[in-house]
């Protein structure tokens, strides 16, 4: 090939992957715009006030498109599916519990994006703020509202590979002492204390002692559910096979998701209730995969949230393994309960 033709050849190839760039941009660009307008038959969302201790509301991530995508939205707890009141603050996950909202956001950069939690006031100001190394994937808040907990990925990106690494949270919000990381408690397992280079923790969720909390442990290829111990810094394994534990108003019952075998490995989970005290499962009616922490809208009832058509839709079901599931409410996420 003669130098001339050399030279053609690399302007064609240059020509071809700017037209491409171009069309990536306008596609990209058509996209926003698409998501910037409220969908035929969604949800009526329009902007007004928010509070975190309004009694009777839900709170939670709006999915629909539009100018207020990605807000946290409230609507009354008896009518999920009503208008929705927008609040101008983005998150990707949230929870609340008595005046203390919890918001894992994305910071968007030239290059790439970062995390970070935000600890939020009754009226969605800002308390502090906390880097977060991955990407957001759960949050809590406990009853008191004096501790709010947040996981994240800091490798792979979803609870249904084999080869992710998770770090789960712990900040006192009076004090603004934070824990980095589970990993510096010491952990307890069958009745002895274990340590391993492979731990991972994910799924907090406290108890009202400002005291106790449970979550994920991961390790040697097996998930269990820990007990923690914020005053001695410490988890111990209780029980087997259980993922983004939710602990029940009372204290009794803990909902969780459950990979069960002969499942597809992508979707392999099913919703359960454990016992506190004798350790009994129970499989809740629901019998798609749930790949989510679920909520409990109160000591009956669960809500969580499976895929939909603009991200994500709520549903409901009966915490006792009877009834049939409900969905409550399209294009939403991160539901929280403002009792009573």
């Amino acid at each position: 090939m003669t130098l001339r033709n050399r030279i053609l050849v690399l302007l064609a190839a240059l020509v071809a992957l700017a037209a491409v760039a171009v069309a990536s941009l306008l596609h990209a660009s058509a996209r926003a715009e698409h998501r910037d307008q409220a969908q035929p038959g969604g949800p009526r969302v329009t902007s007004g006030t928010v509070t975190l201790t309004t009694p009777g509301r839900m709170v939670f991530r709006n999915m629909a498109w539009g100018p207020h995508r990605d807000e946290l939205t409230t609507v009354p707890a008896a009518d999920p599916s009503g208008p929705r009141t927008a609040s101008g603050v983005k998150c990707l996950r949230f929870y609340t519990a008595s005046g203390t909202g919890v918001c894992l956001q994305a910071v968007h950069g030239a290059v790439s994006d970062t995390y970070r939690a935000v600890v939020l006031d009754a009226h969605l100001k800002e308390r502090a703020r906390y880097d977060v190394p991955g990407i957001p994937s759960r949050a809590r808040v406990s009853p008191t509202g004096h501790f709010a907990a947040w996981t994240a990925f800091v490798g792979g990106d979803s609870y249904a590979s084999t080869n992710f690494s998770t770090r789960a949270a712990i900040v006192d919000v009076r004090t603004g002492k934070l824990t980095p990381s589970l990993e510096a408690y010491r952990v307890l397992k069958d009745g002895r204390p274990y340590r391993a280079a492979d731990l991972n923790f994910w799924g907090v969720t406290f108890a009202s002692d400002d005291r106790t909390f449970y979550a994920t442990m991961a390790t040697k290829g097996r998930t269990y559910l820990v007990r923690g111990d914020l005053h001695a810094r410490t988890v111990t394994a209780l029980h087997t096979n259980v993922e983004c534990p939710s602990l029940s108003p009372d204290g009794t019952r803990i909902a969780f998701k459950k990979r069960v075998k002969g499942l597809p490995k992508d979707a392999p989970w099913r919703l359960y209730v454990l016992n506190l005290r004798t350790m009994r499962e129970t499989p809740l009616a629901e019998s798609r995969s749930v790949d989510d922490q679920a909520v409990w809208r109160d000591d009956h009832t669960l809500v969580y949230a499976l895929p939909g058509d603009y991200g994500a839709d709520l549903y409901t079901v009966p915490a006792d393994g009877g009834g049939t599931p409900r969905r409550i409410s399209s294009a939403a996420v991160s539901p929280a309960y403002i009792g009573p």
